[in-house]
């Protein structure tokens, strides 16, 4: 059931996006912004954290749960360092994910070959 609620949750907060590309005439990197801080937010009202103990990671992959992670990081670094946990929070809980995009980007510009653009 857990694998479920996951899907079905994670799979509405990716629909919602491409509604916003189909539909809209945002970019596809204001919408990223947009769900990073809508994460954010979120988190700050006590909104999100009971849609991630319901969902799991359905709410905590998409970028939505960045948000919430950067928020969570910040959270718990001003209650341990006070106001310099502001700075510092949101890299201290996201550095996992961040190094795991910079190392998977590495690995994939090294493992593959770019092709020029123009299609020759």
């Amino acid at each position: 059931m857990d694998y479920l609620k996951a899907f079905v949750i994670g799979g509405l907060i990716c629909v919602v996006g491409q509604l916003l590309i189909d539909f809209t005439k945002l970019t596809p990197a204001r919408i990223l912004v947009g769900y990073v801080v809508g994460g954010v937010v979120l988190t700050a009202l006590g909104l999100y954290e009971p849609l991630v103990e319901f969902a799991g990671c359905g709410a905590t992959v998409p970028l939505t749960g960045f948000g919430y992670t950067l928020a969570k990081g910040v959270e718990k670094a001003v209650t341990e360092k006070g106001l310099l946990g502001v700075m510092t929070g949101g890299l201290t809980g996201t550095a996992a994910g961040i190094t795991a995009a910079i190392v998977f980007g590495l690995v994939a510009a090294v493992v593959t070959r770019s092709k020029d653009k123009s299609g020759k």
